[in-house]
């Protein structure tokens, strides 16, 4: 049993977008926080799955992802 946090952020058409830090490229999105749990748990799976079946490391994560605030110019 692995466990990953999933990041979810607001998208302009409603709705959530989703990603998982620890994992590279895997996102998914959904219409509530809820579905956003459930499908991230599916990305995860699918993800850590396609992986192993490369021979390709999975990766863990290792301590909780930090969120910045960063102002730039514009």
């Amino acid at each position: 049993m692995r466990t990953y946090t999933a990041v979810v952020m607001s998208d302009e058409d409603g709705g959530y977008v989703v990603c998982v830090p620890a994992i590279r490229g895997c996102f998914t999105q959904g219409r509530t926080v809820a579905e956003c749990r459930e499908r991230a748990a599916e990305a995860i799976e699918v993800h850590v799955a396609g992986l192993e079946a490369d021979g390709e490391p999975v990766s863990e994560e290792v301590g909780m992802p930090r969120l910045l605030t960063v102002t730039v110019d514009e």
